[in-house]
């Protein structure tokens, strides 16, 4: 019994023996391979190709002021009455365009018409009696000249030559009378004319018509607007600027207008500076003149004011990548690694936005196809 133990128990030996050796030489097999050093796992990258990267450069280019305005006509008139009565023919309507001295509405002439033909009639007889006039007078002259003769010749008294003297005074006062009669009756009529012309109602400029303020059959009064008619030849873009602007710009000074309901830019000058300073707001207000098709009062207008010069950082448009409410460019750092940056958007010129943070001068950008860029991509050889 004893000895069977015994060979148990070196038959166990062994086997933790061998196992031990087994165990040896498989650490000696790994001791054998490489050393793995942390953080040189390479890691596999997409690759991006078709794409154009630009360098960044600063640019030198104009600082402008930027303030938003309102289009208004140049000369915008309120067409009034200057006569009371009912309108009795109303000619256009809203958007209708208008020649200058064109006919717009009528008010109820009936009385006017009387007064005319009364003050005609008065004037008619004032030239009757003022052609009498110049007759008896005529008479007068020759029969003074005739008996005049005759005092001369002893023929009849003195008494006799003065009475005939007398009437050819008399008769060239009443001619001087009849003359302002005559003169009086025409002002009457021409008085009556003006009147009849105030029943018609002409537009003032060439234009169009804004505004309607009356019907027909409505009542007219006299001073109070009927319709508003805007010229079309000129416009204007009324911005208010900051204060300290003032004694900087004056009439002439060109600067860019945006109109963002035409989608188009408009040249145009500065036409007036108001001087006065709003001491609340601390502005004041600059008119511009402006023209072309399209225009109409109250559209928005973007007023770019220029001035010194700035080094700034400009990417095309095309390199910006909107994500969400940021806005960031695709970077590519000195191993060709790209990287989606964010930055700070400024001011527009033309195709170009202004960078106001988030790159700097000799920084390479992804500038076309950034459709086909991957945030941690890596460029092409080829690119």
């Amino acid at each position: 019994m004893k000895i069977h133990i015994t060979r148990q128990r070196r038959k166990a030996s062994r086997l933790r023996h061998a196992l031990l050796l087994l165990l040896c030489a498989g650490l000696s097999i790994t001791g054998c391979g490489e050393k793995i050093t942390p953080g040189t796992a390479q890691v596999k990258r997409p690759v991006v190709s078709g794409v154009t990267v630009a360098t960044i450069a600063p640019t030198l280019v104009d600082e402008y002021y930027e303030a938003a305005g309102t289009v208004k006509a140049a000369n915008i008139s309120y067409v009034a009455g200057r006569m009371m009565g009912t309108v009795s023919l109303l000619l256009v309507r809203e958007g209708d365009a208008v020649e200058k001295g064109q006919l717009l509405l009528t008010i109820d002439d009936r009385d006017v018409i009387q007064k005319v033909k009364q003050a005609e009639f008065g004037y008619q007889e004032a030239a009757k009696a003022l052609e009498s006039a110049g007759q008896n007078r005529e008479l007068s002259n020759v029969t003074y000249e005739r008996y005049k003769k005759m005092y001369e010749e002893k023929a009849i008294s003195e008494q006799e030559i003065n009475q005939f003297e007398t009437k050819k005074k008399v008769a060239g006062l009443e001619y001087q009378r009849m003359q302002e009669m005559v003169s009086r009756a025409a002002a009457g009529l021409a008085e009556a004319k003006v009147y009849l012309d105030f029943t018609r109602v002409y537009s003032p400029v060439k234009g169009l018509v804004t505004e309607k303020k009356i019907q027909a059959g409505s009542m007219a009064v006299p001073g109070v607007p009927l319709l508003t008619v805007e010229s079309t030849a000129l416009y204007n873009a009324e911005v208010t600027v900051d204060e300290r602007l003032s004694g900087k710009l004056k009439a002439g000074t060109p600067v860019e207008v945006t109109i963002a309901a035409l989608n188009r830019q408009v040249a145009g000058k500065v036409a007036e500076v108001l001087p006065a300073v709003d001491p609340l707001s601390r502005s004041f207000t600059v008119k511009v003149a402006l023209s072309g098709a399209g225009l109409r009062t109250g559209l928005y207008a973007n007023v770019k004011i220029g001035g010194t010069k700035k080094e700034v950082i400009l990417v095309p448009r095309t390199a910006i990548v909107e994500k969400g409410q940021l806005s960031g460019v695709y970077a590519l750092d000195s191993q060709d690694i790209i990287t989606y940056r964010l930055v700070r958007i400024g001011k527009s010129y033309a195709e170009k936005r202004e960078i106001l943070s988030g790159l700097k001068p000799a920084d390479r950008i992804i500038v076309q196809g950034v459709e086909k860029a991957v945030d941690g991509g890596i460029m092409g050889k080829n690119q």
